[in-house]
């Protein structure tokens, strides 16, 4: 697209661009293999940023708005096409899970007679997260493993439910492999191909997609993700995996530019009615994941230092880290990096994307 308005064609030497200084010092500084960045103005023009490589083996460069593994965005598309559901009066956010799902939570506390739908999307359930199963004590052993849905859910109805339905907030993947379970059981179709259908297909997602069973590699431009197998230890190539561990909650493949699109249809109304907009917008606090943030369903706002909130997810792959999202005045911002960072570097990131949207 056009760049113009808010971007200049040439950045002057006396004022670097910030979204460029941003992304460089988490490269410099945190030590980030890479880091991509697309940002949007209110008239809908874009301009892409990279720093660092896109192959620490090869020194290739970063593709501009490659494809990275996009972790939980996964849950707003999730969250979405539950709510396109409740929306076609197929389910309803307060119905216990057992209504679509009879006997299949039962557990040392948890029962899905007693867990709403909406529950699972805001994470209120209180169940037990399936990643700190036993079946991920030994991530290598696993990399490439396909796991069926319910494999993974085993692994958390083993565990005791954290707390009783809505008595607090806790971030949990396990609410989201449920709610995709739902969604099979409602439309008789794979959650993927759903997600596809009412989302990619319908906002021209053109680089977005739910992979296939067995898939493990990215399918366009990507640059290479990497993690520390220990604190001190070398960055490890992890661009390949099956993502099938993900699932509902985290399996989509996508661009900086594409997740704009899509949280920007979201908020503008193309993707929902007004009153299901307004219930995944409905949100609870979120300090876990950061000062001042709220989860709605599927759905965080975050508030930016130059007044206001932005609307996304975000989210986290081995290799790969997301953020970013939309304002209700129409700027958007994606930021990715090619590693998963910790402490400090991880609020850099988070900053990064301030900067784009408040720039």
């Amino acid at each position: 697209m056009a760049t113009g308005g808010l971007f200049p064609a040439t950045a002057s030497a006396a004022k670097p661009d910030p979204v460029q200084k941003s992304l460089n010092s988490l490269v410099t500084a945190d030590r980030m293999p890479a880091a991509l960045a697309s940002v949007t103005d209110r008239e809908g023009r874009t301009r892409h940023y990279t720093a660092g490589v896109g192959d620490l083996k090869t020194g290739a460069k970063v593709p501009k708005d490659g494809q990275v593994r996009a972790g939980s965005n996964t849950k707003a598309f999730t969250a979405v096409v539950v709510l396109q559901l409740v929306a076609e009066k197929k389910l309803a956010l307060d119905a216990p899970v057992d209504t679509y799902l009879p006997g299949l939570l039962r557990g040392d506390g948890i029962d899905g007679r007693h867990i709403t739908v909406r529950q699972l999307l805001q994470h209120t359930s209180g169940l037990p997260e399936y990643m700190e199963s036993p079946l991920f004590a030994d991530f290598p052993a696993v990399r490439y493993r396909y796991f069926e849905p319910r494999d993974l859910l085993d692994g958390a109805l083993a565990q005791k439910a954290h707390f009783s339905p809505g008595a607090k907030w806790e971030y949990n993947n396990t609410n989201y492999l449920v709610a995709g379970l739902v969604i099979q059981k409602v439309t008789g179709r794979p959650v993927g191909e759903e997600i596809e259908r009412r989302i990619v297909d319908r906002v021209g997602l053109r680089h977005t997609y739910f992979p296939t069973p067995g898939e493990t590699t990215l399918r366009e431009a990507h640059p290479k993700g990497y993690e520390r197998e220990t604190d001190d230890g070398p960055l490890v190539d992890y661009t390949t995996m099956d993502m099938s561990m993900g699932w509902a909650a985290g399996a989509v493949i996508s661009t900086n530019s594409d997740l704009n699109r899509f949280y920007t249809a979201l908020l503008g109304g193309k993707l929902l009615p007004p009153a299901q907009l307004a219930q995944m917008r409905t949100t609870v606090p979120a300090e876990a994941r950061g000062p001042g943030v709220r989860y709605g369903l599927g759905l965080t706002s975050t508030p930016l230092s130059c007044g206001g909130v932005y609307w996304g997810h975000g989210g986290t792959a081995l290799g790969y880290r997301t953020r970013g999202g939309v304002t209700d005045d129409g700027r958007a911002a994606g930021v990715a990096v090619t590693t998963a960072p910790t402490g400090a570097a991880s609020q850099r990131v988070e900053a990064a994307v301030d900067t784009a949207l408040c720039r």
